[in-house]
């Protein structure tokens, strides 16, 4: 579903990613991990367009990931979260649903307000929403069209406990519909549960891409090890 190829990208004579490669597939939640400044969110970047690549090659969905045939394909929760100031939030799901063609998007939206306690918050203005509120409203636009591929960057950051626990559970939900979710996070708990896969990064190279129980059995040898153990272990400094 996301084939990433020898992707590297430059800032002056940095690597802020060094020639990476892996690839994601259908119905797979993979997690992202790394310290600050490790390339997590520019990886991300690249993908989705965000970021002009210096090299490499990326396709979604057998299609190049800028053709429109695969913007198609996917939704992108970036770490920071952005709403129209004068749009409701009402407005923002029905901006999106025509944006992408949705019909019948009014009963999925609702269900996606109650799910996440934006039932008070239909006519508020985009300006007027807390981070967390924004963050909600976000998740909520990138689930309306039903995208096959989700990439989420730092979707936790600003939520409650409660919308925490929802995400997850959507997340699941995703995965059971054959959904291909590509999470980036600092935070490790939230990840664990989900995940059938982690990749680990630090300036901008992968050091792990595995299972967690394969990884920690390659790189962490005490019993009881647990998937903080392993991430100090491979991100810590020489």
């Amino acid at each position: 579903m996301l084939i990433v190829n020898n992707l590297v990208k430059k800032y002056g004579k940095q690597n802020a990613v060094d020639d990476i490669s892996f690839e994601l597939k259908g119905g797979e939640v993979v997690g992202l991990l790394g310290p600050n400044g490790a390339g997590k969110s520019t990886t991300m970047k690249c993908i989705v367009g965000l970021l002009r690549k210096s090299s490499g090659e990326i396709t979604i969905g057998d299609h190049h990931h800028l053709s429109l045939e695969a913007k198609k394909m996917f939704s992108y929760i970036p770490e920071t979260p952005y709403v129209y100031d004068m749009l409701t939030v009402w407005e923002h799901f029905q901006f999106v649903a025509q944006a992408y063609h949705v019909e019948d998007w009014k009963e999925k939206a609702t269900e996606l307000m109650e799910l996440f306690e934006l039932d008070d918050k239909k006519d508020k203005l985009g300006r007027d929403l807390s981070k967390g509120m924004r963050q909600k409203v976000s998740i909520c636009c990138a689930l309306i069209p039903d995208p096959q591929v989700l990439f989420f960057d730092e979707p936790m950051i600003g939520l409650d406990p409660k919308a925490i626990k929802n995400t997850r559970q959507i997340f699941r939900k995703l995965k059971e519909e054959g959904k291909t979710i590509l999470v980036s996070t600092h935070l490790i708990d939230s990840v664990e549960s989900i995940a059938d896969r982690i990749m680990i990064l630090k300036n901008g190279k992968i050091l792990g891409n595995d299972t967690i129980s394969n990884l920690k059995k390659q790189f962490v040898q005490e019993e009881g090890s647990t998937l903080e153990d392993l991430f100090l272990e491979l991100t810590k400094d020489e």
